[in-house]
């Protein structure tokens, strides 16, 4: 591994590539990242790059390896005859490339039912059967192949691009995957299957403060002894895969990796379920020791126990503070200003929340009134830059803001909102928003910011 860019003071925005102008990787990645690099911004934070769902959440994908193929434009024409490069790829991605390739051509045939309710044969991996098909299939197979090697080589290009900039990218990684996945048809000794190959259990979390019913997420479970015998091959492999598109790795729920929440199928809500410890220590150790020092961020919001805590300081992993939920009236709220420590990524807000200046606006005018005298400052109508520069000049090492917030927009502008389905993942931002103002702002607090804690 590099050096951990989590160790030095740095400032990001949250931005997916599907929120660029276009909704691709085009043209508009390099000139969005030398307006980061006018900003002296210096973290590109993006959501999963997988394949999303028919929502377009990519937190529900069909692999937790492949990429979005709409991220591109055009995909250019395969060649007759194999690249090096090409053939390369297939060669370094032999762990997870084939199996989806495979997946995604059997999806097509079976009309796009769940691989669980495909013929036996199929579902069960008979290898006489799955060699039998490849050979008819083998154009289908390697258009796949040729697709997901035209969208990596595209972020590649955006990575060196970032890297002459002195820009990292921080990648997401949902902890669980869905059912109808090519990872759980490949290895589903990897996970808690019954005889049909139907979770035994389903994630998601318990009732809690935001929702009476809890959240069922309906992923299966881990078979985590069985991952834990194997020396937790399948996660070393996703971790390989991560930290070659990115350099630091947010991972989603990490509360998971010490105990999930097991919900029996047919349950309709998370209320009835129970806690079964997860083997974190131990994959972590694994994790460690193959990766040295790898710059992974614990997403640590909601009720975190002190054995969540215990597992993350363990490893000096950064937690996340979100400063959205720092007006309450406990003085050890982790979120609020004062208590955020250098090991900590500190957000505005994340894509999950309202716009800052939407949230501040459903506010009423005395909880308006308790964020100013939390901030210790005159109230003010720009409460997103208020709170951006907040940020910068808490004690954390990384300061991110979703681009909504350096831009003052309003919950028009919301990325998603937790439990709804419909109009999330579609916003998009304009050129012309761009303007030098907001430009001036981040570049002038993030200098000073550092100058601050230099001194």
């Amino acid at each position: 591994m590099k050096h951990n860019p989590l160790h030095q003071r740095r400032a990001g925005v949250l931005l997916h590539p599907t929120s660029l102008p276009s909704g691709t990787l085009n043209t508009d990645a390099e000139k969005w990242l030398d307006w980061m690099h006018d900003c002296h911004l210096s973290i590109w934070q993006v959501l999963p790059l997988s394949i999303p769902d028919f929502y377009g959440s990519p937190y529900q994908s069909c692999s937790a390896f492949a990429m979005n193929t709409g991220l591109l434009a055009d995909i250019p024409e395969k060649p007759e005859i194999n690249s090096k490069e090409f053939s390369q790829f297939i060669e370094q991605h032999a762990y997870w490339l084939s199996d989806f390739a495979l997946f995604s051509v059997l999806k097509e045939k079976f009309e796009d039912a769940p691989w669980y309710k495909w013929p036996d044969e199929f579902r069960l991996h008979n290898e006489e059967t799955l060699t039998g098909f490849h050979a008819v299939h083998v154009n289908e197979i390697e258009n796949i192949m040729w697709q997901q090697f035209s969208v990596f080589e595209r972020w590649h290009q955006i990575r060196q691009y970032a890297q002459e900039r002195n820009i990292y990218l921080f990648g997401d990684m949902p902890i669980f995957v869905a059912h109808d996945s090519a990872d759980v048809w490949a290895n589903s000794g990897e996970f808690l299957l019954d005889e049909n190959h139907n979770p035994t259990y389903v994630a998601g979390v318990p009732p809690d403060y935001f929702s009476e019913t809890g959240q069922r997420w309906g992923n299966p479970h881990y078979n985590w002894a069985n991952m834990l015998s194997n020396g937790f091959h399948w996660w070393c492999n996703r971790m390989k895969h991560a930290f070659d598109c990115f350099d630091i790795i947010r991972i989603d729920h990490f509360r998971g990796l010490e105990a999930c929440w097991m919900i029996k199928p047919d349950e309709e809500t998370a209320i009835n379920g129970f806690w079964q410890q997860s083997p974190g220590d131990e994959l972590l150790s694994t994790l460690f020791n193959e990766f040295k020092d790898p710059p992974i961020v614990a997403e640590d919001l909601g009720v975190i126990t002190p054995e969540v805590k215990a597992l993350r300081d363990e490893y000096h992993l950064p937690g996340m503070s979100i400063l959205q939920f720092a007006f309450d009236a406990f003085d050890d709220n982790p979120h609020k200003p004062a208590n955020i420590t250098e090991s900590t990524v500190v957000y505005t807000g994340t894509h999950d929340n309202d716009t800052t200046a939407g949230w501040f606006d459903s506010l009423q005018p005395h909880e308006q009134d308790f964020v100013f005298d939390i901030l210790e400052t005159e109230p003010q109508n720009d409460i997103a830059h208020c709170l951006a520069e907040t940020a910068l000049y808490t004690k954390a090492n990384t300061a991110i803001m979703p681009l909504q917030d350096i831009l003052q927009l309003s919950s028009d502008h919301r990325m998603n909102t937790p439990g709804q389905k419909e109009n999330n993942w579609n916003w998009r931002f304009e050129w012309e928003q761009l303007d030098d103002s907001n430009c001036e702002f981040m570049k002038y607090h993030i200098d000073n910011s550092e100058r601050y804690h230099a001194d």
